[in-house]
């Protein structure tokens, strides 16, 4: 009787101990997925953010000829849009598909379904750091956002 109690105890011992390395390896697997995940998504949704902002900016330069011609306000909505991401810049200009002006000339592109339009262009960069360095991918991507909006007359 006493063997017997000695066999069901050792069967509960090991029964747990197999538990235990089961629950090590699939932790092995699923906490550098999990990881992973992670990044990719922080990354997908940086993204989203310095292209929303670069949209920002032309939204606001996009609203009249004086707007167009202000580019600190431009990079200014652009960095307000994206005040959670560190380290985002912001460029601005107008171009316009008229001659014989003061302002820039847009590329020929612009110019083709409106011949006298002034257009805005806002650009941003921002990095991207991942949580952890992996084998064969970069801890550090450079993002960027360019938004191009002909402006309202």
């Amino acid at each position: 009787m006493n063997s017997h109690y000695q066999k069901s105890n050792w069967g509960r011992v090991f029964a747990k101990g197999q538990a235990m390395v089961e629950l090590a390896g699939a932790l092995a697997v699923l906490v550098p997925l999990l990881l992973i995940a992670t990044d990719f998504g922080r990354l997908y949704y940086t993204n989203i953010a310095v292209e929303g902002a670069a949209r920002a900016g032309a939204q606001y330069g996009s609203q009249s000829v004086i707007t167009a011609a202000n580019a600190n306000g431009m990079k200014t909505a652009a960095q307000n849009d994206a005040t959670n991401l560190t380290g985002m810049s912001a460029t601005a200009s107008q171009c316009t598909c008229e001659s014989g002006s003061s302002v820039a000339a847009c590329p020929a592109s612009y110019c083709a379904s409106s011949p006298t339009a002034t257009f805005v262009e806002v650009d941003t960069s921002a990095t991207f750091n991942t949580l952890v360095s992996y084998p064969g991918i970069p801890s550090s991507i450079p993002l960027s956002g360019k938004a191009v909006m002909m402006v309202s007359q």
